[in-house]
């Protein structure tokens, strides 16, 4: 009795070992380190962007000329914080296109600096950014842009009221050779859009996060890949809008 005891103990910890195996061989397929980030920030949102002047100093700025440093400080909400270098691609130059690039055809003020912009649009697109309550990767709900209409995601509520559809991309762990799947059991991915048109809600331009959970005292913050993002999640719109001040 004893011996058989054994010998599935032992067939259990070999097949414990084989899935460890697989699973370290699959993430090598899609692991690049990015760094590591600190998950609890002792500060608050405002103080978070502070302390990152290489991917936030920009947007730091935008949150005061917004007037909304305060919030930043004391109120509690989820930010999926976009990047500096959404800013530089939004304003551009004459040669490269972008909001400077409009301007100076139409014999407009172009941006010289951040506050020759607005600040009422500032507010409104940074609140697209900002949903209220404390959500973490594992709050969201899994989507499958495949099958959409199984997992779906959910559509929230930003600040500003757009609506905007937020999910967990569970991707299927893989191993080395490609030979084994397992479906939906890989990293996972969360990810946001912006619904432009609501009457077609599945028609959104998804943005990745890539650094997700990080916890200051007041929220959460998701950072979002900046090679795919838009400062308020539509280039197009802040510049009209930007354009039709200054006529």
């Amino acid at each position: 009795m004893m011996k058989k005891i054994k010998k599935i103990r032992g067939n259990l910890i070999l097949l414990l070992l084989a899935v460890v195996a697989f699973l370290a061989c699959s993430r090598d397929d899609y692991y690049t380190d990015g760094g590591r980030a600190e998950a609890i920030f002792d500060g608050s949102i405002m103080e978070y962007l502070d302390a990152k002047p290489r991917e936030f100093d920009t947007i730091a700025q935008i949150v005061r000329l917004a007037g909304l440093e305060d919030r930043f400080r004391s109120d509690e909400f989820t930010f999926f914080a976009p990047h500096d270098a959404d800013i530089k691609e939004l304003i551009g130059s004459y040669t490269e296109g972008g909001l400077n690039r409009s301007l100076y055809e139409l014999m407009l003020d172009t941006i010289v600096t951040l506050a020759d912009v607005d600040p009422e649009i500032w507010a409104f697109y940074l609140q697209r950014h900002m949903f209220r309550g404390k959500n973490l990767l594992a709050d969201y709900p899994q989507i499958d842009l495949n099958l959409r209409s199984v997992y779906g995601g959910q559509n929230y509520y930003s600040l500003g009221d757009a609506v905007c559809n937020i999910g967990v991309e569970f991707q299927d762990a893989v191993s080395s050779d490609g030979s084994s799947r397992l479906q939906y059991m890989g990293y996972r991915q969360l990810g946001i859009g912006y619904i432009r048109d609501l009457s077609k809600p599945t028609e959104y331009g998804r943005i990745n996060v890539s650094s997700s959970d990080i916890q200051p005292r007041n929220g959460v913050v998701h950072v979002l890949d900046y090679r795919d993002g838009e400062f308020g999640f539509s280039n197009n719109q802040v510049i009209v809008d930007i354009i039709e001040s200054k006529r």
